[in-house]
């Protein structure tokens, strides 16, 4: 699952381990008819089967369950299904294959699998390694923030043709365009019955203006001129289709108060910078190049972590809260390239509120030095993790 353009058919035709699979897209009427009148004959086209864009006919979903009950004994990977949307999100979708399948997002490509590494970022080396090694570990890799600055990192953004493919600035806007429009006209109609078009725009927009800050329905129901009921279905509608992320708050049991409410992201920066209408990205942009790379590499885990955000009620916040077999990691992200010691205050609160709990503190900031900033908070250039 993932949003349009990840590159799942691309993966799932040309994966060695895929190549006994017959492809079938149900981007194709005759055969989304056949889904939905004859799922059964469908099934019997081939032994493996490889049903590409599923969220189109959620209708099969039955079939494919039918038929993985009825296989003695199961044959593993007898059905691989891809969808731009998060099924279990869809209320189309009456059947979720429960204990039948494992769900497996697609994120956008991170900075170094487009550099051709296949991997994200390298949280697990600074994970499964106590914080007085963290230094060692991120004094490695490549000099001079690896030839590009964040900003520009953020344009590329990571689907794969604007990212590799397109050079020019002024041709990665015309694929922007092109995708949003394609996401307009044709996801939506699968989604959700959406009419007035012009202002479901604007929500996107309002929203991609808000990254980083509370998904406060109130504020952009009034930007995009529709009622709350309707600014919250849309919302919906944008994160069953992997465009929106709500990064849900940390949360535990403690004497001081915490806000409760999920932040608003978007899977991508660069679609986000191009739905904004904005020339130059925000720090905000820089936070959310570095979440988009935080999922990709929890969703390649076999056991995921929980990536979370925290605030208190007196405004002392996290940007981001790793949270693994009941260890924390707090990070926070600076566009300043000379990080001081009072940008990690906000740190330095979540560390004594969670005491032993916290493994240590990581500030990603946009110069080129790796430094100590207090105790148990590391200072490091957002080049060197991600």
């Amino acid at each position: 699952m993932g949003a349009r353009q990840t590159g799942k058919s691309t993966l799932v035709q040309t994966h060695p381990s895929l190549s006994g699979h017959q492809y079938v897209s149900l981007d194709h009427l005759d055969v989304r008819d056949l889904a939905v009148g004859a799922p059964e004959e469908l099934l019997a086209r081939g032994e493996r089967l490889i049903f590409d864009e599923v969220q189109r006919t959620p209708e099969l979903l039955l079939a494919v369950k039918r038929a993985v009950d009825a296989d003695r004994p199961r044959r593993r990977g007898r059905f691989v299904l891809t969808g731009s949307a998060h099924l279990l999100l869809m209320h189309r979708v009456a059947e979720s294959l429960a204990g039948r399948a494992v769900f497996v997002p697609l994120w956008p490509f991170t900075r170094r699998e487009r550099a051709g590494e296949a991997r994200a970022g390298i949280w697990s080396e600074l994970l499964d390694r106590p914080f007085s090694q963290w230094q060692e570990c991120l004094r490695g890799g490549e000099p001079g923030g690896g030839g590009r600055r964040w900003q520009d990192e953020v344009r590329v953004g990571g689907f794969p043709t604007p990212a590799l493919e397109l050079a020019d600035p002024a041709a990665r806007a015309m694929w922007f365009g092109g995708y949003v429009q394609t996401y307009l006209e044709r996801d939506l109609r699968d989604h959700a019955a959406i009419d007035t078009l012009a202002d479901f725009r604007r929500l996107m927009r309002a929203a991609c203006l808000r990254l980083g800050n509370l998904a406060n329905v109130a504020e952009l129901a009034r930007d995009a001129h529709v009622p709350p009921t309707t600014a919250h279905r849309w919302l919906n509608v944008l994160e069953a289709s992997y465009q929106l992320v709500r990064l849900e708050p940390f949360s535990r049991n403690r004497t001081r108060r915490l806000i409760k409410s999920p932040k608003l992201y978007w899977s991508d920066p660069a679609l986000a910078l191009y739905v904004a209408g904005l020339d130059e990205p925000t720090g905000a942009h820089l936070e959310n190049l570095v979440l988009a790379d935080l999922m990709a590499w929890r969703d390649g885990l076999d056991r995921p972590p929980e990536v979370l955000w925290w605030r208190t009620t007196g405004n002392a916040e996290v940007d981001f809260v790793i949270e693994r077999r009941h260890r924390l990691v707090g990070v926070e992200v600076k566009a300043t390239a000379t990080p001081r010691s009072s940008d990690a205050r906000q740190l330095a609160l979540f560390r004594d509120e969670y005491g032993a709990a916290v493994d240590g503190c990581l500030l990603l900031h946009a110069g080129e030095e790796v430094t100590i900033l207090g105790r148990g908070i590391l200072a490091a250039p957002w080049w060197r993790v991600l």
